[in-house]
């Protein structure tokens, strides 16, 4: 009986943390230096060991769906996804370089930004999406 409490509130945890982890990813979508795709892929790590019921219905979401998808099966970005990320971590770590009082500290952003670089560099590219297929944003 107690395994099954255990089992129970680690469930939850995971269901609370997932959805948290959701609305940061959904948060991402409108502040710039938010990231959105770690929180939903977070989301979704979540839902599958907690409800494969949620993560069904994260997967079948028009614009996460195909996200999370994308990443289980080829751990890749798209090149417009890359550039995209490129440009927000530039603006980001000058900005937070230009505001450090300490040189060690703009040293180690620096470093930090180099490394994230390297790191989405070295991500496979994955194929951009067709014309035919559902895009993330409206069609005008």
């Amino acid at each position: 009986m107690v395994n099954s409490a255990g089992t129970s509130i680690k469930r939850v945890f995971l269901i609370v943390f997932g959805v948290l982890s959701l609305l940061l990813g959904i948060l991402g979508i409108i502040l710039p230096l938010l990231p959105t795709t770690p929180f939903v892929l977070l989301a979704s790590a979540c839902f599958m060991r907690a409800s494969p019921r949620l993560n069904r219905k994260l997967r079948a979401h028009p614009t996460f769906g195909p996200m999370i998808d994308n990443w289980q099966q080829n751990r890749s970005m798209r090149p417009s996804i890359k550039r995209k990320a490129y440009l927000m971590m530039l603006i980001s770590f000058s900005f937070s370089i230009y505001l450090a009082p300490i040189v060690w500290i703009k040293g180690m952003l620096l470093v930090l930004m180099l490394v994230l670089f390297l790191m989405i560099r070295r991500l496979p590219n994955a194929p951009e999406p067709s014309s035919n297929e559902n895009l993330s944003y409206p069609k005008e």
